[in-house]
């Protein structure tokens, strides 16, 4: 698939791989995220290669990022998704959403999902709702392994 960008006043997303600064990627997740805290690197790594990826840039420094995993046909997970401390308050998750959601390979999936302790708000703006409010969540099975990336000792 051929990468996009969407530009407007000074910040760019694009779908660019080659464009992402993975060591800002890593630093934010394995860091700062509560979601991915201790990632491996070859981990992220891995997971970049087999998703679609969004990344945001201010003059080409890249601040924010998101990943989308899916079949382009059904289903679409979102996840991964920051802007970095400087840059939020602006609007930028917001516009990292839209451009996510309106994607052209994206239109038509029956199933979009995604994980957050903290943005329900933003989030529910693109259509997402909490899944304990729909009949869905009886279906809604998951396996979560919070420990994945600690480091085991023995």
């Amino acid at each position: 698939m051929k990468p996009t960008t969407v530009t407007g006043n000074e910040y760019e997303i694009s779908t660019d791989k080659k464009r992402l600064d993975l060591a800002l990627v890593h630093d934010f997740l394995a860091k700062e995220s509560y979601w991915a805290k201790g990632i491996p690197v070859e981990v992220m790594k891995k997971s970049i290669d087999n998703a679609l990826c969004f990344g945001v840039y201010h003059r080409d420094r890249q601040i924010g990022f998101a990943r989308v995993i899916t079949d382009f046909a059904t289903t679409a997970y979102v996840g991964d998704v920051f802007i970095i401390k400087p840059y939020r308050g602006r609007g930028l998750g917001k516009r990292l959403m839209e451009t996510i959601v309106n994607h052209l390979e994206l239109q038509g999936l029956r199933l979009w999902f995604l994980g957050t302790k903290d943005a329900h708000g933003l989030y529910e703006k693109y259509g997402f709702k909490k899944v304990f409010t729909t009949s869905f969540m009886e279906r809604l099975m998951t396996i979560l392994n919070p420990d994945a990336y600690r480091k085991k000792e023995g």
